[in-house]
């Protein structure tokens, strides 16, 4: 199986021209490691006979797909992939060569943490991964993970679950406790691949036989930074301008109206999907995020898709904004929601502090955002995915600080009032033109 492959074998899959970095000038330790524990010494000497390494990481350059990144391929045979000091002093020296030669990072995990036998000297190597992941966040570059079987511990939470990207082999066991540490009664599922995926702490799983491609479509994308903005997208649906405010509600609402996903097909050649927001949660029914190439060009999409946008959307969505704008990438958002999520299960999940988080990430980027209004725009749920000053809309689209028949509520009016408070609340492209809301364009409005 691929995620059992040794270090080297991995390379293998992913490049075809691995050069391997310069080991760092090797520190004086005494017998049996800075901890004197017995046998130590012996163990390293057999884990080097047996997979020919020094270490439990080997460091280097290569080609995927035509892009060139550091590779931080884990040798779980060497004393089941631990971290040393040893470790970290190489992961240390590739991350700064990764920041000299401004190249992406590519950790290949496989890892069971840290290492007993060096004891707190082991586990605070973490820290030290940690800061070098910070820094080449900071140098705006990317990283990508790769998870084999296992990522666990501290290299699961700091070169894993710590990169922009995870993506993962099928079936592999992730999760920072370990199999032999873990409860008697936990589940196993909870500690795999998917499972990570369905709870939002990694983006995708990919089989070993697409590993090498999907790996190199991220690269192409991550490493394509563009000052311009991103040119707004064609209208898909009506034309025409609708003739009132209960029109433009009707239109927008309607089932044969243009969602995001036919959107994005359209604009993009090919794209890829940011998924989870990291904290627990995806809402793939509500919010699509990722990246895509338009013209030649990487652009980030965030985009409603027409249902209620639960928190973790919110979440998913401010996430992609902070990495394209670390990363020098224009964003598209495509507005589509009735409004966010009411429920109780959303209040509990954070619904205020996600939307506050998601309008603080839009007022901060420095990357430019475009945002195209393409159905209902309802209320704050909406407006926080939407670029002050950069919006447009669809002839079939809305915009309004709350729906129409809510205001009629609040306002103590009747089911019959309805229509007419639509019109009240000038909410159709062109009185949101003349408020000075959105932005006209002739490609939008005919």
């Amino acid at each position: 199986m691929a995620d059992r492959l040794s270090a080297r074998a991995f390379l293998a899959l992913v490049t075809d021209d691995f050069r391997e970095l310069p080991h760092p000038p090797g520190r004086p330790e005494p017998a049996d490691g800075p901890l004197g524990w017995h046998g130590y010494d012996a163990s390293r000497a057999r884990a080097a006979e047996r997979t020919g390494e020094r270490e439990s990481v080997v460091c280097g350059t290569g080609h995927v797909e035509g892009v060139r990144a550091v590779l931080l391929a884990f040798e779980f045979g060497f004393l089941g992939g631990s971290l040393g000091r040893r470790t970290g002093d190489r992961l240390e020296a590739a991350y700064a060569y990764a920041r000299e030669h401004r190249l992406p990072v590519v950790p290949l995990v496989a890892t069971g943490g840290s290492r007993m036998q060096e004891g707190m000297l082991a586990l605070t190597q973490l820290q030290r991964v940690a800061r070098q992941s910070a820094l080449t966040r900071e140098a705006g570059l990317a990283q990508i993970a790769v998870l084999r079987d296992p990522a666990t511990g501290g290299g699961w939470a700091t070169l894993g679950a710590g990169a922009d990207v995870v993506l993962a082999l099928p079936g592999v066991q992730v999760g920072f406790a370990g199999s032999r540490v873990r409860p008697a009664d936990a589940d196993p599922a909870a500690y795999t691949a998917e499972a990570q995926v369905a709870a939002g702490s990694a983006d995708a799983v990919v089989p070993a036989g697409e590993l090498r491609a999907t790996l190199g479509r991220w690269l192409r994308l991550l490493t394509a930074p563009s000052a311009a903005a991103a040119p707004v997208p064609g209208p898909l649906g009506a034309r025409d301008l609708p003739v009132s405010g209960w029109d433009a509600v009707r239109r927008a609402r309607s089932p044969e109206r243009p969602r995001a996903g036919a959107y994005l097909d359209a604009y993009f050649t090919h794209r890829v999907a940011l998924s989870g927001d990291r904290c627990g949660g995806t809402d793939p029914a509500g919010m699509l995020c990722g990246f895509g190439e338009h013209a030649g060009r990487t652009v980030a999409y965030a985009a409603q898709t027409g249902a209620a946008t639960r928190p973790a959307g919110y979440r998913t969505a401010a996430r992609l904004l902070r990495l394209a704008d670390r990363l020098g990438i224009p964003v598209l958002t495509l507005v589509d929601t009735p409004g966010a999520a009411n429920d109780a299960e959303a209040e509990r999940q954070g619904a205020g502090p996600a939307i506050a988080d998601l309008f603080v990430a839009m007022a901060s980027v420095r990357t430019p955002v475009t945002t195209l209004l393409i159905g209902e725009g309802g209320s704050g749920g909406a407006l926080a995915l939407a670029a002050p000053g950069r919006t447009w809309a669809t002839p079939d689209s809305y915009f309004s600080v709350i729906a129409p028949e809510l205001a009629a509520a609040i306002l103590k009016r009747g089911p019959d009032e309805v229509e007419a408070t639509a019109g009240q609340l000038r909410l159709r492209p062109q009185d949101l033109t003349e408020l000075g809301v959105i932005r006209t364009g002739d490609q939008l409005f005919p």
